[in-house]
């Protein structure tokens, strides 16, 4: 028997080798990747449904706000949310102010004003009052606005926290990223930080006072402390939260005056 050594079969063997060896170390890393952003997705998810109900419900929200030197500024809300995407934020006190109110139906958001026949287009990243903009309460929905990422875990007080950037899907959510830290033992949310579009920091949020909330525990307690003026700080009081069966004809234009009515 006799065997006769050809350099190109020699050769195809090894590229067909290479080729395979590299097609399995490529592909692991993709596996991998998914696998990440999948378990990113599962924690910002879970943790959207610790801080709010997917079904519809009610709940009211003290915002009192400070700054150096002036005297604290209070206010209160009443909010009818289903499934982070339909919202009506109503304003209850100052009384001044009572009988206004914003609509959100994705993330196309109107103010209906007293004495003011059409509504009036607003942004969701437009400052309501304090420290709290217009997306802060009206569309709590880190899930839907963000693609996440984990790009560290962090110790903090002993409690090992998920570490999340979370990227805006387009430029019509409230901020630009969010540094979102997750506790990794239940999902709840611990602390998240606010930046603009050309990555400068805004604003801090601290998740506080885990109570029984809606049949559920979750934070009722934000503190919303500005990032560029020292002593700024909006604290977010929630109460009364309870499930409500709200129609989809609840969230029309049509509707608003009729609920306005409602004490």
């Amino acid at each position: 028997m006799s065997f006769k050594f050809s350099p190109s079969s020699c050769r195809s063997r090894f590229l067909g080798a290479a080729l395979a060896t590299l097609s399995l170390l490529s592909g692991a890393p993709v596996v991998a990747d998914d696998a990440a952003v999948d378990q990113a997705k599962a924690i910002v998810a879970k943790a959207d449904e610790i801080r709010f109900p997917r079904d519809g419900f009610q709940v009211i929200i003290d915002i009192s706000s400070v700054s150096a030197g002036e005297p604290a500024e209070d206010r209160k809300y009443r909010i009818l949310s289903k499934g982070n995407e339909n919202t009506i934020v109503q304003t209850l006190e100052p009384a001044t102010d009572k009988g206004q109110a914003m609509l959100m139906r994705g993330r196309d958001l109107w103010v209906f004003m007293p004495n003011v026949s059409q509504p009036v287009r607003l942004s969701l990243a437009q400052r309501l009052t304090g420290q709290v903009a217009n997306g802060d309460l009206a569309r709590a929905n880190f899930a839907g606005d963000y693609e996440p990422k984990i790009i560290r875990t962090d110790t903090i007080d002993g409690e090992k926290m998920h570490v999340l950037e979370l990227t805006a899907v387009d430029r019509g959510v409230t901020y630009a990223k969010v540094l979102y830290w997750v506790r990794q033992p239940n999902n709840w949310p611990y602390k998240a930080e606010f930046y603009s579009l050309s990555d400068r920091l805004l604003k801090v949020c601290r998740y506080d006072k885990f109570k029984d909330l809606g049949g559920r525990v979750r934070p009722t307690q934000l503190v919303m402390e500005d990032a560029l003026k020292k002593g700024e700080v909006s604290t977010l009081r929630y109460s009364q939260m309870a499930a409500k069966d709200l129609p989809d004809r609840v969230f029309t234009k049509q509707y608003m005056d009729k609920l306005n009515r409602v004490d």
